[in-house]
């Protein structure tokens, strides 16, 4: 509160406070000045000094002879009366004014009435059709963005090189207009924004509104259906009312997959509260009423369930594929992230970029801000490159969790079940290379083995998928020929269940999905699994006769014994480089890729491990929980 409106309420108050004691009792300050006693009154009567009096109920107000006021109280006295006629007085009577009733008074006895009317103006203006109000709920929640602090350009945006250039084509027309339309070209006048989520598909909105310099409304499309019918088509009018009165603007709609569900799924009769909105969509966006400068740009990451009236061109002209990142739009995405934080010079964001294969831009951005939590934890000043590869392993593994006691035969069991996936994988030259196999637990799992291709991948061959089915297979073969098999176990972690649903799911996928099999040849026989909700037809089912059925079951059989055969055969032959590696496990707890292929192939240990060199942190270690001292092991 500034002085001036302080001021304000103090004159205020001081003329409340003011006219209040005026009104209290108006005549105080006279009658009190001039009162005297009754008896003095009638003393006065009697000396014939009384000129004239009026009488005003019981009070008397008089002149003297000496032309003096006075005035008294005198009590009900019959005879008053006649003694003031005798002595010649001049009489005028009054009636009795009432009390002045008190500021507070007047609002005491006010107060219900005056709550009335203020609980009905206030339900008159909720009513008039604010946005939030009463009546206000058919308006669109579409808000206008005007980021001043944090604002988003193309510059922060990385990594979808492709996408950044149609919109940036949207940002130019809306500044140039005249730049296309003399060539008679039209600007779309919707763009879809399709990928996996976290591809940054609302960041590049951001952008556009960042760089657009035009009015940017932003909503989500659960928005527009609540639990009133017809809400969801009123938003949408209003929205595109308020978007013609800012024209040219950009109306951003998040998860418009949440309205623009196909139509037609079978239940309630097509008329639901769903359809309504999407057909009042369908028709702003391309009906009579042309929506000339509104631009809409829609985010989704289903598009497969998009209804196909909205797809076709005239309402969403440019469909804009955002997808997972390359190499190098991982290390540009890597370098905007990495300007927020204090970054060692000797990280080489290409190598973790490297390290990172089929990570989206959200999983960047939370890699680089996991290594900076490590590296204030461990209270350093700059951020390494060791804190982005514990960042990396925690982001892809799961949080170590080393203070969960596992007994020696638990450890043995483990160190020798993920010692057989990795001997598998790694004589395996068709699959992925090892990045790491610990036995510490992690996550949900007792250990694991971490392999990471090479480069980027955007599909797979029937030897690497054949070659996945027999790294499946390593753990549980390494505990059945080591332990026997009454000894096998449900693995680390549910390792050998969840390794045999692993290689159960691919094989089914390789048959029925991939047309993998020469039995079955290069048909689909997947059964369809849509459900109603997603917009899909009731009838649309797919099955496959009972011999089919059994000549899927039978090929599945085959790929799964094939790979099981696979790894049983490695581990044999290689029997001793099991022992060797799951000795490095019990000792080392954590091996490379690399540290393992010199195990293998040269018989050489790693000696630099950190986590040998003090008593502090063996305690802290798997083996030390329990009271164990890791030994090299040569």
């Amino acid at each position: 509160m500034n002085l001036k409106n302080l001021a304000m309420w103090a004159v205020i108050v001081f003329l409340t406070i003011g006219l209040y004691n005026m009104f209290k009792n108006p005549q105080n300050s006279i009658s009190k000045k001039d009162a005297i006693i009754f008896s003095d009154f009638l003393t006065e009567v009697d000396n014939g000094r009384v000129v004239e009096v009026q009488i005003q109920g019981n009070n008397i107000y008089g002149v003297l002879s000496n032309g003096t006021k006075f005035s008294t109280y005198s009590p009900s006295d019959p005879n008053l009366i006649e003694k003031l006629t005798d002595k010649g007085v001049s009489i005028s009577a009054a009636p009795t004014e009432e009390k002045m009733p008190s500021l507070f008074g007047v609002l005491l006895s006010w107060f219900p009435m005056l709550l009335l009317i203020a609980v009905w103006i206030f339900f008159m203006r909720q009513m008039q059709g604010g946005k939030g109000g009463a009546m206000g709920f058919g308006r669109s929640k579409a808000k206008m963005m005007n980021e001043l602090k944090g604002k988003v350009t193309f510059n922060d945006v990385a990594g979808v090189e492709e996408a950044k250039e149609e919109v940036e084509e949207v940002v130019e027309f809306l500044k140039d207009p005249k730049k296309f339309s003399r060539l008679g070209g039209k600007i779309p006048r919707g763009c879809l924004l399709v990928g996996p989520p976290g591809t940054g598909k609302t960041l590049l909105a951001r952008a556009i509104a960042g760089e657009a310099g035009v009015p940017f409304f932003t909503i989500s499309g659960s928005d527009f259906v609540e639990m009133f019918v017809g809400v969801g088509a009123s938003r949408v009018r209003d929205m595109f009312e308020q978007g013609k009165k800012h024209s040219p603007c950009i109306i951003f709609i998040d998860e418009i997959d949440a309205v623009g569900r196909s139509r037609g799924a079978g239940l309630g009769g097509g008329n639901d509260e769903r359809e309504q909105t999407l057909n009042q969509l369908l028709v702003e966006m391309d009906g009579f009423d042309t929506n000339e400068g509104v631009i809409i740009i829609a985010a989704t990451n289903r598009p497969d369930v998009l209804d196909p009236a909205l797809l076709r061109p005239g309402r969403f002209d440019r469909q804009v594929v955002v997808s997972n990142p390359d190499i190098i739009g991982r290390e540009k995405i890597l370098k905007v992230h990495a300007k927020k934080i204090s970054m060692s010079p000797d990280v080489n964001l290409r190598t973790v970029a490297r390290g990172t294969p089929g990570f989206s831009g959200a999983d960047l951005a939370n890699l680089v801000n996991e290594a900076a939590l490590l590296a204030a934890r461990k209270n350093k000043r700059i951020v390494t490159y060791q804190e982005f590869e514990e960042a990396k392993d925690k982001v892809m593994m799961g949080a170590e969790r080393r203070s969960m006691v596992m007994t020696e035969d638990e450890k043995k069991l483990t160190a020798y079940h993920e010692g057989g996936h990795a001997l598998v994988s790694f004589n395996m030259p068709s699959y992925d290379p090892i990045h790491k196999a610990t036995i510490i637990p992690r996550g949900r799992a007792l250990g694991m083995v971490m392999n990471l291709p090479e480069r980027d991948k955007h599909g797979h061959s029937i030897k690497y998928l054949k070659a996945r089915l027999a790294v499946c297979f390593g753990g549980r073969v390494a505990e059945e020929l080591i332990f026997g098999k009454d000894n096998i176990s449900t693995g680390a972690g549910g390792g050998a269940g969840s390794d045999i649903n692993q290689a159960t799911q691919l094989a089914r996928a390789m048959v029925t999905k991939y047309g993998m099999s020469e039995e079955l040849g290069p048909v689909e026989y997947g059964e369809n699994q849509e459900e109603v909700f997603l917009g899909r037809s009731v009838t649309q089912t797919q099955s496959v006769s009972e011999a089919v059925a059994q000549k899927i079951d039978k090929e599945i059989r085959k790929l799964v014994d094939e790979g099981y055969n696979k790894a049983k055969q490695i581990l044999t032959d290689k029997i001793e480089d099991l022992h060797k590696i799951a000795k490095a496990l019990l000792t080392y707890e954590t091996l490379t890729g690399e540290e393992i292929e010199n195990i293998i192939n040269k018989n050489t240990y790693p000696t630099n491990k950190e986590d040998l060199k003090s008593d502090e942190n063996e305690k802290s270690s798997a083996l030390g929980s329990i009271g164990l001292k890791p030994k090299i092991v040569h």
